[in-house]
């Protein structure tokens, strides 16, 4: 890995490559996007063996680091993900492309045609952590959109996302579209990441995506507008009402699919009618599979629970860890989810439409779920393909972040030699 003496000239020099490469974007015709996106893909899985040694570097890398398991998991390549990784490429390139779209269009009482039309952001900064998929997420779905990007990845991931990143740019070179349009920070030095907040004249907005610390830093020095990807407190609702089967199978999943993913369960709230049943029930399946239960003093007589502390409140374990607690009903479980919850994903588990309903319309987190498990708080499983990340702010883009919200729009005005009186 080269060292770079000068990280404000560096990323100075790779801002105005971008600025530059997103005006061709701009006007790119969706089959050379395709194209771009289809031959990454198959140079990926090509490469496949060679993304695997340079994530082996990475894995030794996270070890020395001291990463836990949960991250060490978030980092790891093989040839399932790496497969996943060309699907994704493929599903955003078969994906109707964003720039064109006419939004809305009417015509005023003085005939003039308006249309508002969907066009590209300009340059996006994207900074992550460990994830090396998210050099392809977030390359596909910012190409996809006519949009420029500047990918800093996790100093963990830092070999895997560069041989990811080769891949891109081969795309980039056999649809003749310039390599700029996708350009990796060549260092893990973290003050490019500094720079890159600051560049208001090359950057249209940045997309953190990774842990509180991160998403904090980012927040509190971006001079360039943020979309703000949080941590995902994630709480399912066990109601009165719910059925013990479906209970049973979805929060299995939500907590232990993957434990190292923001759509992955981290607080139980259940119902004080069930709590002796059902919730039991739960808690020590939770148990069997290996999940620690931090749990409130109702639910400790289950054996292998344990006392729940303050801390265990709001907290994003990533791990095989969940907080539970009784509620006396929907109205406390929704209080204690405003009050402790980051507005990224939340559940109920119930037949009762009614409390359903409730759940839905009066908690306001970008994803709100009725009777499925939390793991599919994903972009891709939303059917946008991939994702840059899950916005949780409220402002322009909210939710899994996909080509479309990577969009503003212009208006058209057209007349025939029209006056305003």
């Amino acid at each position: 890995m080269k060292d770079f003496a000068d990280i404000p000239a560096l990323m100075a020099d790779i801002g105005a490559r971008a600025k530059a490469a997103a005006a061709t974007l701009a006007f790119a015709s969706a089959e050379r996007k395709h194209t771009a996106l289809i031959s990454a893909a198959e140079h990926v899985w090509e490469s496949r063996q060679t993304i695997i040694e340079a994530n082996a570097k990475d894995m030794e890398f996270g070890r020395n680091k001291g990463l836990s398991d949960a991250m060490m998991d978030r980092l790891r390549l093989d040839e399932d993900r790496i497969r996943s990784i060309v699907d994704g490429l493929r599903a955003v390139a078969e994906q109707a492309d964003p720039v064109g779209e006419v939004l809305t269009e009417w015509t005023q009482p003085t005939g003039l045609n308006i249309q508002r039309v969907r066009t590209p952001l300009g340059v996006i900064g994207v900074i992550y952590e460990s994830r090396p998929n998210v050099t392809a997420d977030a390359g596909a779905l910012c190409l996809k959109a006519g949009n420029a990007v500047v990918l800093r990845g996790g100093s963990e991931s830092f070999h895997s996302s560069s041989a990811i990143h080769a891949c891109l740019q081969q795309g980039l070179e056999d649809a003749d579209l310039p390599g700029d349009a996708i350009q990796l920070v060549p260092t893990r030095d973290r003050a490019a990441v500094s720079e890159m907040l600051t560049m208001t004249n090359t950057i249209d907005v940045i997309v953190p995506r990774g842990g509180k610390g991160l998403v904090g830093l980012v927040q509190r020095e971006a001079r360039v507008p943020v979309f703000a990807h949080l941590e995902g407190i994630v709480h399912i609702y066990i109601d009165k009402d719910a059925d013990p089967e479906k209970v049973l199978k979805v929060v299995l999943n939500a907590k232990t699919r993957r434990t190292g993913i923001c759509g992955a369960a981290e607080c139980l709230l259940i119902h004080a009618d069930v709590a002796d049943t059902l919730g039991q029930d739960v808690l020590r399946v939770l148990i069997d599979a290996g999940v620690d239960v931090h749990a409130d003093p109702a639910l400790q007589i289950v054996d292998g629970a344990q006392p729940a502390t303050e801390d265990d409140w709001g907290r994003e374990y990533l791990d095989m860890d969940i907080a539970a607690r009784v509620v006396s009903n929907l109205d406390e479980a929704m209080d204690h989810i405003r009050k402790f919850g980051s507005n990224h994903t939340d559940c109920i588990l119930t037949e009762d439409a009614a409390a359903a309903g409730r759940f839905l319309n009066e908690l306001d987190s970008a994803i709100l779920m009725h009777n499925a498990s939390t793991q599919f708080a994903d972009g891709g499983e939303f059917g946008m393909g991939a994702e840059i990340g899950i916005a949780t702010g409220k402002m322009h883009a909210r939710g899994p972040v996909g080509a479309a919200q990577l969009t503003s729009f212009k208006y058209l005005v057209r007349g025939d030699g029209t006056v305003r009186g």
